[in-house]
Parts: C-alpha cells; structure tokens; sequence
C-alpha cells in the first residue's frame, strides 16, 4: 500500500488507540490499585479506630455487651464486609468477629510487620487462609499499647474492584476514541480530499495543462490559499506561455517585414526592374530597413541582457536638464521635417541627480521619440523639469492621438501597440517603452502615464535628487 498521508493518518489513529487501551492495561491499572487499596484500608483504619475505642470502654471502663465483645464485633462486621481480631501482646487472639479464631495464636506476631503503614498485603504469617488487606490499628491506653486491632479483607475484593474502575476507563477511553473518529472525518473532507484535488491540479500544471480548470477551492483557510496561490500561478504561466507566442510572433512578424522589403528591392534591381537611375532611391530605403532591423536587435539586446538590473547601473551625479538639453538636440533633423518645436520648462536652473546617466539619455530619447511620432505636423512637445522633497519630476507631453483607455495598462509589454497607433507608428518595435518602464524601475523610482484619444499623451517620471 502506498504510504499516504491519508494512510499515514488513519494508522496513527489506530495506534493512538492500541496505545491508549495497552496505557490503561498497565498503567491505569496500577494506579487504579493502589488508589483503591489505600482508599479501602483508610475507611478500615478509621472503623478500627472506632472499634478501638468501644475495646477501653469494656474492658477499662466496664462497660457490659450482653451479646460479648466476640458478638459486636461479629455483628459490627458483618455489616462492614471484613474480619476484625483483637491480639495482644504476645500474639494471642483475646477477640475476634469470628468463633474460630478464639483462643488462637498468631506465632511470631510482630508489631513491626506493617512497616511504617497502617496497613500491607498478605497472609500474616500465614495464618489468614488467602491474600488478604490487612489493616492494624493499636489499642492505647494511659499511654501504651496494650493490644492490637487486626482488621482483614479478601484481596479479591480489592482486585475486583479496581478491575470495575479499570473497564469504567477503558469505557471512557472507547467513547474518546470513537468521538476521535469525527476528527478522521473531518480531516478526510477538509484536509485530504482538498490536497488530493491539488495534487491532480499540479499534476494537470506540470504537464503544461495550464488550461486546466484548477481545484476549484475556495476555503479560506492555509488549504484554500495554497489552492488560490498554484491556480494563479498556473494562470500567469498560461499567460507567460501566450505571451511567449505572442513574443515570437512579433519578432517574427517585426523581422520578416523589413527583409521582405529588403529582399524584393534587391531582387528587383537584379533582374532589372528597378532601373539603374532609381536604385539609389530604393537603396536608401534598404538602408533605412537595415537601421530598422539594427534597431530591433539591439532593443531586443539591451531587454535581455540585464545591464538595466539595480546592481548593474552605473550610479553618478549629473545635471539632468543638460543631459534633456543634448537628448533634444538630436531630434533636430526630425523636428524641422515636421515642423515641430519642443516648449522646456526647467524648475531651476540646474537640477543634479543620482542616476545611471547612459540609461537615462536612453529613457529620454525613447519618450521623446515616441511623442515625435504621434505629434502632427506643426505641433509643439512640452517638456517639464521640477522637483518636490528629495524628487525630481520629468514630464514628456505632447498632442498626439493618445491612448485608448484599455490599452494603458499594456504599453509597457514587449511590442505593444495599440490600434490607433499603427498607422502612424512604422519604425516603431514595439519596444521603446518597455526599456523606459524597465530601467525607470530598476532605478527605485517610478514612471505613470496620463493620456486622452485625440487630446494627447504625457509620461513623468522621477529621479532621486544628488545629495551633494
């Protein structure tokens, strides 16, 4: 059989109760004797001591029993359930509850065979027939022992009687272990049967089922949130699978199309469809294709690298509006194309901070590269530099076409575009502003986007001031 927890449980409860009733078996026995045997050799002692006291009467104080000291204590003990003998000194039975022990002599009597109890186990020197309790209790009198009270019961009784406690337990314990039971109920519908359903849902997940419809737990207790944690996990594999298609599609697709292109001019310039005036046109275009490409890779580069990761920056000091002053003048080829003019508006005259310089100029480039190609003709970039407490806040603005609503929270994946931006997006990978969003974070700091279709588009992020 394998060995399941479930197994595993259901045998520890079975041993839970060999142990229990073999616990009673020899320990609850044990102690159940020796409880009952003081608790019926004190109710002894103290009848004896009664006894005792009715003895100084008759024969001290002359007190007369019509019926014999023999006959009350015959009569006394017949209602107590035991046999009383009144011994003297040298041994010899002067009393006793029964006639036959009249006139006899326990030889070799000896006070100090109780030992320091009031009561043993025995035969008494052999003169009580069976194992018996035996109890004793001195007769004083002025001071000094004159006889002894010798009180005796069956040890059978005692026997007996612990062995009626002994099953009231093991009764008891039976009642426990079967009520136990309920536990092993409980565990099998609350903790096996739910661990069993996520154990087939791994199962399901390891095999690469990610479509699989999970255990459908729903506890709020340590199971159902183990439940809830593996079915989400599986769920953001499922979509890091799809992404993964969608991944290499893009890639796919984002290549194919510039080699397509690249591949037909040449083609057509080889077997002459394109004359020899043209080709210089259309060589340019191959260039511009190629630099598409070179593009795509080295995004694709610096994504996957790990450069970007927080132990990898190279952390400095450096005046951030300069470095917006020099990223803008590279895009003064496409501003005039377009006739587009950018409105910087610097808090201060010059803000220092601590960042990876390089990464920075790159997470610049790409925002306002990006606001270029949603720009109209003729339009303006505003650019805002300003700080509050320890931060400095850079906004890229501008008037484009925005983004729709529902695309917000995706512009950050890898090659994401949104449907209005197609058209007017050609060179674009899809992976500006992923590297934004990835170096920003890596830098501790954060990047939002605030935008409206047809009104515009604005990024900001920040940057820790320099404490020098």
């Amino acid at each position: 059989m394998k060995r399941t927890i479930y197994v595993n449980f259901i045998l520890g409860y079975i041993l839970f109760g060999l142990l229990g009733f073999l616990a009673i078996y020899f320990l609850g026995y044990n102690t159940l004797y020796k409880q009952v045997l003081f608790n019926n050799a004190k109710n002894i002692y103290d009848d004896t001591y009664i006894i005792a006291e009715e003895y100084i009467e008759m024969v001290y104080e002359s007190r007369d029993y019509s019926e014999g000291f023999s006959g009350y204590l015959s009569r006394l003990t017949d209602y107590l359930g035991f046999t009383v003998d009144v011994i003297d000194q040298s041994g010899n039975i002067t009393y006793s509850s029964d006639p036959n022990h009249l006139m006899l002599t326990i030889g070799d009597f000896d006070p100090g065979y109780f030992g320091s109890k009031f009561y043993t186990v025995g035969t008494l020197y052999d003169f009580i027939p069976s194992k018996s309790l035996i109890v004793t209790s001195p007769i004083v009198y002025n001071y000094s022992t004159s006889a002894y009270i010798i009180a005796y019961v069956d040890h059978t009784i005692i026997h007996n009687e612990t062995l009626k406690m002994v099953d009231r337990l093991y009764m008891l314990f039976s009642v426990v272990f079967l009520a136990s039971f309920i536990i092993l109920i409980i565990f099998h519908f609350e903790v096996y049967r739910p661990i069993r359903k996520i154990k087939v849902s791994a199962l399901e997940y390891a095999k690469g089922n990610f479509s699989y419809e999970g255990s459908k737990i729903k506890t709020k207790d340590e199971i159902g949130e183990l439940a809830t944690s593996i079915d989400f996990m599986a769920a953001q594999f499922k979509d890091l699978e799809e992404d993964e298609k969608k991944f290499i599609a893009n890639v796919s697709h984002d290549f194919r199309s510039p080699l397509t292109s690249i591949k037909g001019y040449l083609e057509a310039m080889i077997d002459g469809t394109i004359p020899p005036e043209l080709q210089e046109k259309y060589l340019n275009i191959v260039l511009t294709e190629t630099e598409r490409l070179t593009k795509l890779t080295n995004n694709l580069l610096t994504l996957n690298s790990g450069d970007n990761a927080p132990g990898k920056l190279d952390l400095t000091d450096f005046d951030i509006n300069q470095t917006i002053k020099e990223t803008l003048a590279s895009f003064e080829g496409q501003c005039n194309r377009k006739n587009i003019r950018f409105d910087v508006i610097y808090g201060e005259i010059s803000y220092f901070v601590n960042a990876d310089k390089e990464k920075i100029q790159q997470v610049l480039y790409n925002l306002v590269d990006n606001a270029l190609k949603f720009s109209s003709n003729g339009s303006t970039i505003y650019i805002n530099v300003s700080d509050r407490y320890e931060k400095v806040f850079i906004s890229v603005k501008d008037t484009g076409i925005g983004i729709p609503k529902d695309s917000l929270s995706k512009i950050w994946e890898r090659f994401y575009k949104s449907d209005n931006s197609r058209g007017k997006d050609k060179s674009g990978t899809g992976l500006g502003l992923s590297i934004v969003k990835e170096i920003v974070t890596n830098h501790g700091e954060n990047i939002n986007v605030i935008s409206t279709e047809g009104v515009g588009t604005e990024f900001i992020f920040t940057l820790p001031r320099s404490k020098k």
